[in-house]
């Protein structure tokens, strides 16, 4: 790695409006503007972040990398009323591990070079890709924080977790992380929708719609090689007036494209509507942050039910893109 890849001049900043609560769409929109005033090379992070590269900036504002985040959460409070919590490091995996430990209107910047030492009292649990499964097992072995991950010989972790896996957790440890920000526009999104032929009152009938898009978007995204990071779910029902829709948002816990995952957090949000009498016309499923699925990090994990499922999705793709969409449904959906 180049001596100009050493320098913290990442910066991930997560917005929050004075008062709480998230920035609206095209105050999100307005936020990755002012970042381009400062650099080009900006990653919307929907639907409260972003990623960017201050590196040029930094030599053209004459600033350090502290500085130059004060000057941005100055802006984006005078301008928007929002206020930035910032993380500043080298790579974009510290970077993001750095707005974590930030306090609320503040910088904490992880010096070049430091990623391990920054790293090395977080618990395994911590690091980028490990969730809890994979968190329990390098505990079993006594690896319970990122500085015994780092301080274990890399064979011994290639033979706990496999070839590959050990290989991203040594790096991760060490404060290695290959990826870079990538420039886009704010985020795209893809949807769908199931409308009912009579106002609806069954919830399992609206689940099922709901796992039917959910099953309709993954294939979309699987087929185009994309991920989201979050959905929408859309509710249309009857009221004295008519009809009126509901809409809410959550992010995933990362980034993908996988049935299960997507189905699961369209139920917890319908669930969050508290419909229990509610006359349902129709619902709508909306991916939103859609990102190559390339640059998404996907967490490791040992759970063999999850990566049978995996294995059985990718399949069952195969299987619908040769005989047609309908080739191979959910079981639940076929009944």
């Amino acid at each position: 790695m180049s001596d100009a890849y050493e320098e913290p001049g990442l910066l991930y900043l997560r917005f929050r409006k004075v008062g709480g609560g998230l920035p609206d769409s095209a105050g999100y929109a307005g936020l990755l503007a002012l970042l381009g005033a400062f650099t080009p090379i900006v990653e919307a992070v929907e639907p409260d972040a972003a990623l960017v590269d201050v590196r040029g900036a930094l030599r053209y504002f004459g600033r350090d990398v502290k500085g130059l985040a004060s000057v941005i959460r100055v802006r984006a409070l005078a301008l928007h009323g929002v206020d930035c919590v910032i993380g500043a490091a080298e790579n974009p995996m510290l970077a993001r591990m750095a707005a974590r430990r930030a306090a609320p209107g503040a910088t904490f910047v992880v010096p070049g070079g430091g990623g391990a030492a920054f790293l090395a009292a977080e618990p395994a649990a911590a690091l980028d890709g490990v969730g809890a499964a994979t968190a329990r097992t390098l505990c079993g072995y006594g690896l319970d924080s990122v500085g015994r991950i780092a301080a274990a010989p890399l064979g011994t972790l290639q033979r706990i977790t496999g070839v590959r896996t050990g290989r991203e957790l040594w790096e991760r440890a060490h404060g290695i992380d290959r990826t870079r920000v990538e420039p886009n526009a704010a985020a795209r999104s893809v949807a769908a929708e199931r409308s009912f032929p009579r106002d609806e009152l069954d919830r399992e009938r609206q689940r099922r719609a709901l796992m039917s898009l959910a099953e309709e978007l993954g294939a979309r995204m699987r087929g185009d090689g994309q991920v989201c990071r979050g959905l929408v779910v859309s509710v249309r029902s009857a009221d004295r007036t008519g009809y009126s829709t509901l809409t809410r948002s959550r992010t995933l816990t990362e980034p993908t494209a996988h049935s299960a995952a997507l189905t699961g957090l369209a139920y917890r949000i319908h669930d969050s509507f508290g419909l229990q009498r509610a006359r349902v016309r129709g619902i709508g499923l909306r991916a939103e942050g859609l990102m190559d699925r390339e640059r998404a990090a996907h967490q490791l994990s040992f759970d063999p039910v999850d990566e049978r499922a995996r294995r059985i999705e990718a399949v069952a793709d195969r299987l619908r893109a040769r005989f047609g969409p309908q080739a191979v449904i959910p079981g639940r959906l076929a009944a």
